[in-house]
């Protein structure tokens, strides 16, 4: 009697150990087992077995059911680990603006053509200025037209500070015997023509050594002659106080208007 009952239970023992130690298999053919199994038991104790087959007991179905339920391959449901990044704390709302987010989205695209179009802005305004240096260097007027100076070391050189026939009124002077500011008045009339007609280049500091060398680019070899000769008289009589012959000074003063040039413009 054992001996039939060994035999008619070894199939569902032979059946529960391959399931048992079998690897790991997938969820649909672990449920494909239990089904099969299920439908043994219920085949087995529904259908006694022919000969020299013996139905199992109750207790050995129940036994061969747990078996099945215990195997790991054959649960329903199965709980696994898997890594992940770990977060290292939460995400803060952003307080921006969405158009301000959304500027600096376009900014970000779009930085290549506003770089060239700051460098195309910056050679356009480049050019503007170049332009406007060249125009203002045309129209720079020639040395000598601006700033020119109206005292030579204390002697007023105006135009207007002079009378129309210079050596008339300075030979007048010396006559009169006022010799020094009859001098004066030649050399103050010359500086002012050599300026004002002439355009030499005379600074309120220049000296009569300076004013000499000046001239001579700018003057004829007999007017030059003339300037010279005037300006040592002036020596003469200021540094070295020598005054001149009085038919010196008459020649200087008869000479003045066609040896110093055209009369000198008045300033308005």
């Amino acid at each position: 009697m054992r001996s039939a009952e060994r035999q008619s239970t070894q199939p569902v023992a032979s059946l529960a150990q391959p399931l048992a130690r079998g690897s790991e298999a997938s969820r649909g053919r672990a449920r494909v087992g239990v089904f099969s199994a299920a439908i043994l038991v219920f085949f087995l104790c529904t259908h006694p077995c022919q000969a020299n087959s013996v139905q199992p007991s109750e207790s050995e179905i129940k036994a061969a059911i747990q078996q099945l339920k215990a195997d790991p391959n054959l649960v329903s449901e199965r709980q696994t680990k898997t890594l992940r990044w770990r977060k290292t704390g939460s995400e803060r709302p952003s307080s921006a603006p969405d158009w301000l987010a959304d500027f600096f989205y376009w900014l970000a695209q779009s930085i290549r053509w506003l770089m060239w179009i700051v460098i195309a802005l910056l050679v356009i305004t480049l050019g503007v200025l170049i332009l406007r240096r060249l125009k203002n260097l045309e129209r720079a007027p020639r040395v000598g037209s601006l700033d020119l100076p109206t005292h030579v070391r204390d002697l007023d050189i105006r135009p207007e500070s002079l009378p129309d026939d210079i050596g008339a009124n300075a030979l007048a002077l010396w006559n009169e015997g006022q010799r020094r500011a009859a001098l004066a008045l030649l050399y103050r009339g010359l500086l002012s023509r050599l300026v004002h007609v002439h355009a030499v280049p005379i600074k309120a500091s220049s000296t009569e050594g300076d004013c000499l060398q000046m001239v001579e680019q700018h003057l004829t070899e007999r007017r030059l002659a003339y300037a010279n000769h005037l300006v040592r008289v002036w020596q003469r009589a200021v540094y070295g106080a020598h005054d001149p012959e009085s038919e010196e000074v008459r020649d200087l003063c008869l000479g003045f208007d066609a040896e110093a040039g055209v009369e000198a413009p008045r300033s308005a």
